[in-house]
């Protein structure tokens, strides 16, 4: 399209709506006549406004990559979600930078590969565990340091010592636990001994037994609404749920009493998710914030099909490999961002997208400077404002976990082709040999990855892996076997 000076216009009001329609009306008319595409709505704040937006950050865990109804999922209520996706914009091609936990947070929170970011596999849950590098410069503060109130309401599995822990990474204000996984009445770690406590405000350990902690999220992300309404927030509410143990509410686990186990188990946390997630939202369109707020929703990588879910519970659809697997089921999530007026509403997009993305379009978004240290992720802003628009990554890298024969589980997708390096299938959905340890797939054709094609084509294996590697020195300096 030639260079043109564009028009942007902001939405303030309801009563604005009936001039602006006509101003827009005008303005296609005048485009039409000219021959030139009229700009998309979506506007980041404008420079020297009043205020800027807020920004809350949903991150659910352990959630599956079709487990939100918009999303397919047919025997699940999660009308808080799909409402959320009806008022904005639905990713259907959005990924996780990793397919477990810490990293997968380090690398949100950093718009950094999780290489790049220092913490390549998951943090360790009892104090004293090291983490994430504490001089690695996360989204809470650089937003910290525009005039954002930053608090954090959740888990966090990115360290347990003070420096790595959210007072020592750009948070204001911080409640959760520091580990992997709690109970959530006794607030105890859950995976194994010793028994210990994992309840923490501002780095102080506090008892709160048998108080529910999904509530206890709503209480404490409310109050820390409540409490800065009058300036800009970003709020990080990366909630434990539905991660095991899977604690829904007396009230769903009745509701899904006849769906086999272990998916009515899961679903019930689901919809207890979805009930608090509403919850939340409710209070923002109750404080009068809904349209001053930037809401972003995400899960941190596939379902879990580990012992302590019972082996599942949670549901990929049409695709192949779950948490722990570079198969899609692993790291394709759903995400959604909603910005009333500012983000467009009830559309879907389809282009590659993933969660480095978040900082750099959170930041433009807000009318903020981009990052001026190295980041990996592209702002989705033009996606956003366009469903032609391309996907900002021609090609994106994994790193994660162990697999066959202790080599590195890696993947690389570029376009249609996807190439994965030891790879690891937590669905169980068929064997993996030694012939497979490159296993390449053209996912337009074969969006179950079922069929290896790395013999078939040598040369995209031999292109992908140069790539790979190439980029393996670039975030580590290594390069593997």
């Amino acid at each position: 399209m030639p260079h043109h000076a564009r028009t942007v216009l902001t939405v303030r009001t309801r009563s604005d709506l009936p001039a602006i329609a006509g101003l827009i009306a005008i303005l296609a008319m005048t485009c039409i006549l000219k021959d030139v595409a009229l700009p998309g709505v979506l506007q980041a704040a404008p420079e020297g406004a009043s205020r800027k937006p807020n920004v809350i950050l949903i991150y659910t865990d352990d959630q599956g990559s079709v487990d939100v109804n918009c999303y397919g999922a047919e025997d699940l209520i999660t009308p808080h979600l799909d409402g959320l996706a009806e008022a904005g914009v639905r990713f259907t091609q959005f990924y996780s930078a990793a397919p477990v936990c810490s990293p997968s947070r380090a690398a949100l929170l950093t718009g950094r590969f999780p290489q790049r970011a220092g913490l390549a596999s998951n943090a360790g849950s009892k104090p004293g565990s090291h983490g994430m590098p504490a001089e690695q410069v996360t989204i809470a503060e650089l937003l910290r340091e525009a005039g954002y109130a930053t608090g954090h309401v959740g888990k966090w599995h990115l360290g347990y010592v003070p420096e790595t822990m959210p007072n020592g990474q750009g948070f204001d204000f911080s409640f959760g636990h520091m580990g992997g996984c709690i109970d959530n009445y006794s607030h105890f770690f859950y995976w194994n001994g010793p028994n210990r406590h994992d309840l923490w405000r501002n780095g102080k350990e506090v008892w709160e037994d048998g108080a529910f902690f999904p509530d206890l999220m709503v209480r404490e992300a409310t109050t820390f609404i409540q409490r800065h309404r009058d300036r800009p927030f970003f709020l990080y509410w990366p909630i434990n749920t539905p991660h095991y143990p899977l604690q829904g509410t007396d009230a769903w686990r009745k509701a899904y009493a006849d769906l086999p186990s272990p998916r009515n188990k899961y679903a019930a946390f689901v919809s207890t998710t979805d009930e608090r997630i509403g919850q939340l939202l409710q209070h923002v369109d109750d404080a009068g914030l809904r349209d001053d707020t930037i809401v972003i929703f995400q899960s941190d990588h596939g379902h879990s099909t580990e012992e302590r879910t019972f082996g599942g519970g949670g549901h990929a659809g049409p695709y192949r490999g779950a948490k722990f697997s570079l198969f899609e089921g692993g790291i394709r999530v759903p995400a959604m961002i909603r910005w009333p007026g500012h983000v467009p509403a009830r559309e879907v997009r389809e282009q590659l997208a993933t969660a480095v993305d978040w900082l750099p379009t959170i930041l433009e978004l807000c009318g903020l400077d981009p990052a001026s240290h190295k980041i990996d992720g592209q702002s989705l802003v033009p996606v956003l404002q366009n469903p032609q628009a391309t996907s900002p990554h021609a090609r994106f890298h994994w790193q994660s976990g162990r697999g066959l024969g202790g080599a590195p589980q890696w993947a690389v997708r570029e376009g249609e082709w996807k190439l994965i390096g030891n790879p690891r299938d937590t669905s169980n959905q068929g064997p993996l040999t030694q012939d497979d340890r490159r296993f390449l797939v053209d996912l337009t054709r074969d969006i179950g990855e079922r069929h290896n094609l790395a013999a078939q084509h040598p040369e995209v294996v031999q292109r992908l892996e140069a790539a790979h590697d190439d980029w393996l020195r670039d975030v580590t300096g290594a390069v593997n076997d």
